[in-house]
């Protein structure tokens, strides 16, 4: 038997249980992959979920009272593979979806398990997003800097956080999503933590979420917690010399890019928001570890 059929692999969906047709459907496709069973957790995000029965398929279900936004809810469903010790899993990896993606492919599971099996130091994986109509992938789902190709699979430095697969031993060395973001930049957060450890992140083309084509900012609170979160992003895990690098940049892109007046005011709010609310924990990565973010093409100035 080969390493990557001994590799346990569940999946964690999210949803506000507004999208029960497109939730259905992403299970089905999930009961389709190749290789043993998925077991998969469906937390309900301050909702009722529905029936999800789904053939082939086991689904276990948790509802929160409320809305604990995406990174509290997924780590509700990541607590839900630990062991009854607390001391590990009971799965290898952990696939992340969002409710209204699908995956097209049947062997995306599979190549998920052979990944991890041939690469001990792989710990989080991200999938290419594109648009089930046009099989287009907007260049924001390619977590690079050069994304002109999105067709080339490449070692990145964060992912997409309702497409993705990660190591659970990741969770277990490093801990979960920051609770506190509740929307926004809680990908980069884990990211940087865990290659701080010494793990490494791949976007794969070939690992594909259909997923309809839509714009970040249709969130309400988008400009304001993408403010905000890049600066607690900033405050936890740079070294001191880089923070108010890192964030000046960012701050001078945006106005580059021109937001709308609202989309301006909200965008400052939440960067003085950040500045003066707790952000959790500070544990800033090591030099090293800013030089291998640099090697991989992305320095954490940009």
């Amino acid at each position: 038997m080969t390493a990557a059929a001994t590799m346990r692999l569940g999946a964690v969906v999210l949803t506000m249980g507004n999208r029960p047709d497109e939730l259905r459907a992403l299970l089905e496709s999930v009961a389709k992959q190749d290789g043993e069973p998925i077991e998969v957790v469906v937390v309900g995000n301050g909702a009722p979920l529905p029936e999800l029965a789904v053939p082939g398929l086991v689904v276990r279900t948790v509802e929160l009272p409320e809305n604990v936004g995406i990174p509290a809810g997924r780590n509700v469903g990541i607590e839900a593979f630990r062991t009854d010790g607390r001391d590990g899993f009971v799965v290898d990896a952990l696939m992340f979806l969002d409710d209204d993606g699908l995956l097209p492919r049947a062997d995306t599971a599979e190549l998920c398990r052979e990944a991890f099996a041939a690469d001990p130091e792989l710990g989080i994986i991200s999938f290419r997003i594109a648009d089930p109509d046009t099989g287009v992938t907007q260049r924001r789902h390619v977590p690079r800097l050069r994304a002109s190709d999105p067709l080339r699979s490449s070692r990145v430095t964060t992912f997409l956080g309702g497409a993705n697969a990660v190591r659970t031993a990741v969770f277990a060395q490093v801990g979960g999503l920051p609770d506190e973001f509740f929307y926004a930049h809680e990908e980069t957060d884990l990211a940087w933590r865990a290659l701080d450890a010494g793990w490494l992140v791949d976007y794969r083309a070939d690992m594909i979420l259909h997923h309809p084509t839509t714009a970040p900012a249709r969130h309400a609170v988008y400009h304001r917690m993408v403010a905000r979160n890049r600066v607690w992003l900033a405050r936890r895990n740079l070294p001191a010399p880089l923070v108010p690098v890192y964030l000046g940049v960012w701050f001078l892109l945006t106005l580059a890019r021109r937001p709308s007046l609202p989309g301006l005011r909200a965008w400052l709010g939440g960067f003085r928001e950040g500045w003066a609310t707790p952000c959790g924990p500070r544990r800033p990565m090591k030099w090293a570890t800013v030089w291998r973010l640099s090697r991989l093409g992305r320095p954490p100035i940009i």
